[in-house]
């Protein structure tokens, strides 16, 4: 018998305000067409002054532990992906923890920007397996709006705000039973200048604006995430023909057709929310995980894959079965 962390619960959240494209070009020398064409992104949600990551992040994990059935006095580790935390400190996996009525659990932030939940469900998976926690909630939050050049328009229509949450318990159970099979993660900071924020607590003092060079990440996108896709397939001796569903991170229709051509994976397979949330970040993975789950698309006993790519780059997989 193997000690796995399995999925107990899914949970997501949203601005109240959504925003479609034609709203957007009301103040952003842009199009729907155009927006569309590119992108695939039809809406997106703004948070308003008094929605922020962390009041995301708390929707999201209350419904992630509705869906699991458990109070949350059960958890014993929060790990919380984003690039937009409240504060600079304390980690906002700590207002999350005290909004939940939580007294004493391990609690901190992870930062790998769009890949920040492959990287929290990794670090979270880790510490189930070696004993430190036998529940934990893992979430992606952001606030990405408030990092937007509004006057960008080749960025900013790209973005969204949300959360998404899952709730993982451990579990002794037979090899290549549910749970989580493998992860992979990858990192390489020579490609800085092609995804980041100009700005930072001990380089100018100011939050910063992102800042994209989108062809380039394109291309790395397509081929790292097909790469880490099937080698983290192979480390369990499946391909891409066992898998039910792929739920990638949301940056671009154009790049989810890409990256599935690349796998010869039906595009039926791919699990695609970019139209109705746009690109949140650490959030868009397991926002689309729940809004899959939650539709009926993904069953127990599903082979599904989580992957992303973000800034840094950094990048990474998830194979688990439901």
């Amino acid at each position: 018998m193997i000690r796995r962390s399995v999925l107990l619960g899914t949970g997501s959240a949203l601005p109240r305000r959504a925003v479609s494209n034609a709203e957007l070009a009301e103040t952003v020398d842009t199009s729907d067409e155009w927006i569309v064409e590119r992108t695939g992104i039809r809406n997106r949600h703004i948070a308003s002054d008094d929605e922020t990551t962390a009041t995301l992040a708390i929707d999201a994990s209350r419904r992630a532990l509705e869906a699991a059935g458990i109070d949350a006095s059960e958890i014993g580790l929060i790990v919380l992906a984003t690039a937009t935390p409240d504060q600079t400190f304390p980690a906002t996996a700590t207002k999350v923890q005290a909004a939940l009525g939580i007294n004493d659990c391990v609690a901190f932030d992870v930062a790998a920007v769009c890949s920040g939940f492959l990287y929290a469900v990794s670090v979270a998976d880790a510490m189930i397996r070696a004993g430190t926690a036998s529940k934990a909630l893992v979430i992606g939050s952001e606030t990405f709006s408030r990092i937007m050049d509004w006057e960008d328009r080749t960025t900013c229509v790209l973005f969204g705000d949300g959360a998404g949450a899952v709730v993982l318990g451990a579990e002794e159970s037979e090899d290549g039973a549910r749970g989580i099979l493998a992860s992979k993660l990858h990192a390489d900071g020579r490609h800085n200048a092609m995804l980041y924020v100009d700005g930072g607590v001990s380089t100018t003092g100011t939050v910063g604006k992102l800042r994209m060079k989108g062809k380039e990440v394109f291309r790395h996108a397509v081929v790292n995430l097909a790469a880490v896709m099937g080698e983290t397939l192979a480390e369990i001796g499946l391909t891409a023909a066992d898998v039910d569903w792929v739920v990638p991170h949301q940056a671009n229709a154009r790049i989810l057709d890409a990256t599935a051509r690349k796998l010869n994976l039906p595009a039926e397979k791919v699990v695609m929310t970019v139209d109705r949330h746009a690109n949140t970040s650490a959030a868009s993975v397991p926002l689309a995980l729940d809004v899959a789950v939650r539709d009926g698309r993904v069953k127990p006993g599903d082979l599904v894959v989580l992957e992303a790519m973000g800034g840094g780059f950094t990048w990474g997989a998830c194979v688990l079965r439901v």
